[in-house]
């Protein structure tokens, strides 16, 4: 049984998902990062920023869409480790193009929604299953599990409907888990980034530049992945242990409604 505790996060290799692993390293954490296996070279870069904070890395490759394959990745987890004790759900994808809500097709819907709401629901309820079952076995483990949504569970965008429909799904899954494991003592978590600078947000950078300066965001600037990642290790620490079901918005004030 491995002593220090073992995050594991989806989506790991790119933006908010390295940034989180990242954060969890610098918490002690030994991380198993998921990612694609198509994308060895943000694994490549990971692994060391993880390994130079002294814990150990261990790279996965999983479609999280594919969840006949998740069982033996989560049992390849505890073989190596003998625990988990967070897992951060971040996989997601926009859609390939934004297309209006009466243009969208049912092959980007069912892309989206297996990527971001069915995949990590199913892999939620296979580690959800395992916290309950190690709780017995580990003498002190306080096990937990973020989700990371969007402020678009909550704005409306129409031409990307299938994203908003999917991270407003997810943020709902974060709350039926939280009432259904409060009494198994797993502590459940819904993170919602705003408008974060990454490889998604990168095609439209000029636009959310411009909306920005005009005040679009509060803060008046973009969010970066760091910021988010800071806020998981706040959850990983335990400083909010008497929050189950608690929203995170990571999003420099998108949140304040004003005339």
């Amino acid at each position: 049984m491995n002593n220090k505790p073992v995050a594991v996060i989806t989506g790991a290799s790119r933006g908010i998902g390295r940034a989180v692993a990242i954060s969890l390293a610098c918490e002690g954490f030994d991380i198993a990062a998921i990612a694609r296996s198509t994308d060895s070279e943000g694994m490549e870069i990971l692994g060391p920023e993880v390994e130079k904070r002294g814990t150990e890395f261990f790279p996965i490759g999983l479609d999280i869409s594919c969840t006949g394959c998740q069982k033996e990745v989560v049992s390849n987890i505890l073989e190596r480790y003998g625990r988990i004790d967070i897992l951060v759900n971040n996989a997601g994808v926009a859609p390939l193009q934004r297309n209006d809500l009466l243009e969208m097709s049912e092959e980007s819907y069912d892309r989206v929604m297996n990527i971001n709401l069915k995949g990590p629901f199913f892999f939620a309820q296979k580690i959800a299953r395992e916290m309950i079952w190690l709780k017995d076995q580990i003498k002190v483990y306080k096990p937990v599990i973020v989700f990371i949504t969007s402020v678009s569970a909550t704005l409306s965008s129409t031409n990307r409907a299938e994203y908003c429909i999917s991270k407003a799904g997810l943020s709902m899954a974060s709350t039926l888990f939280a009432d259904r494991l409060s009494n198994e003592g797993i502590l459940i978590f819904e993170v919602r980034p705003g408008i974060v600078s990454t490889d998604m947000t990168a095609k439209v950078k000029n636009k959310y530049d411009k909306l920005i300066a005009e005040g679009l965001v509060p803060q008046r600037r973009w969010g970066l992945p760091e910021d988010v990642g800071k806020a998981v290790a706040s959850i990983a620490r335990g400083d909010w242990d008497f929050s189950t079901g608690m929203v995170f918005e990571i999003s420099g004030g998108l949140n304040i409604h004003k005339l």
